[in-house]
């Protein structure tokens, strides 16, 4: 049976069946070739989006608007001030008014809550670009990634994520990796653990894919073997300043290294959804190693820079998938 996505938001991939993973996966290649050949694909003209963000961006706003100007659709984008939603104008109004101008809503914010009841008021699709829970656009640009380094089979890989496992990115790869059978492996803190509900559902996926979910604090034991070592920035954005002290205590342990990589299988590569913090050619950064005289956080710029590094295909691969989520559900 066709898989038909038409009408359907995009919020969490906890959501979406493994087919319909699998399509978007297929989807976001079709649209990288025909990016990579020149060859024209309007396939949306004349529909219009607005990008709603509380959160600014760098990768998910070009990304959602590069793909929509190339599948022929206008773009508006509403940047923190430019926006009353949440101010003068609740999100259901907000959602309400919206759904009337354009064909598709982009959030990207705080609460999980928030993107879900626009997608439930404004009556067309919205996508959650980033919410503190889940970052489900950036899943499918990491999964062709890795499909793309691993073209016999993604099934079976053992992914390891290293750092703050209960942050919107260690949870959404624990289940874009139970939903795809890989075997997905949290290495980090015991106190940063992820909700033992979301583990217990992902354990349960698993059953029918034949993937797995596990959790360490020894990092040479989590990276031993792996195929994919991926890692986040240590402080979130719209989290306090004052955290920076307190997670380099805590996650220093658990920087990737090229002692870490070496322990990986041979063919292993090394993934970031960025910014990352490895070196000092930050304000961030230079302020960090002043007051603490850390020059690399959770990755080593010899790791960043070396060949085993996919981040930049990753970071391109943002804009290919998320024209396929838009594709596959304004269609």
């Amino acid at each position: 049976m066709p898989v038909n996505l038409s009408g359907k938001s995009y919020l969490r991939l906890l959501d979406f069946s493994t087919e319909q993973i699998e399509y978007l996966l297929k989807l976001s290649k079709n649209f990288k070739d025909l990016k990579r050949t020149g060859t024209p694909h309007r396939y949306l003209e004349g529909k219009n989006i607005v990008l709603l963000f509380q959160k600014t961006s760098t990768r998910t706003r070009c990304a959602f608007e590069v793909g929509a100007m190339d599948l022929g659709m206008g773009v508006t984008y509403l940047d923190p001030g430019s926006s009353q939603m949440g101010k003068k104008e609740s999100i259901e109004d907000t959602a309400r008014v919206l759904g009337r101008f354009y064909d598709g809503i982009e959030f990207r914010g705080f609460k999980q809550s928030d993107v879900e009841e626009l997608a439930e008021k404004s009556g067309v699709p919205v996508w959650n670009g980033l919410t503190d829970e889940f970052h489900p656009t950036q899943m499918i640009a990491d999964m062709l990634t890795v499909k793309e380094n691993f073209p016999t089979g993604i099934k079976g890989l053992k992914f390891v994520f290293f750092g703050d496992l209960r942050n919107n990115m260690g949870n959404s790869l624990m289940v874009a990796c139970s939903k795809l059978g890989l075997h997905f492996v949290g290495c980090g803190p015991k106190d940063l653990q992820p909700e033992a509900g979301l583990v217990d559902t992902c354990k349960k996926i698993c059953e029918e894919t034949g993937g797995s979910v596990t959790f360490t604090d020894d990092p040479k034991a989590a990276a031993k073997d792996a195929n994919v070592i991926y890692t986040d920035i240590w402080v979130s954005m719209g989290e306090p300043e004052e955290l920076w002290a307190q997670r380099i205590k805590e996650l220093e342990p658990f920087r990737v290294t090229k002692d870490i990589m070496a322990l990986a299988d041979k063919d292993a590569i090394f993934m970031h959804c960025l910014p990352s913090f490895h070196d000092t050619n930050t304000t961030i950064g230079e302020d960090i190693a002043k007051k603490f005289g850390v020059t690399e956080m959770e990755v080593a710029d010899e790791v960043f820079e070396s060949k085993q590094s996919r981040v930049f295909d990753e970071a391109e691969n943002r804009m290919h998938s998320i024209k396929a989520i838009m594709y596959a559900t304004l269609r």
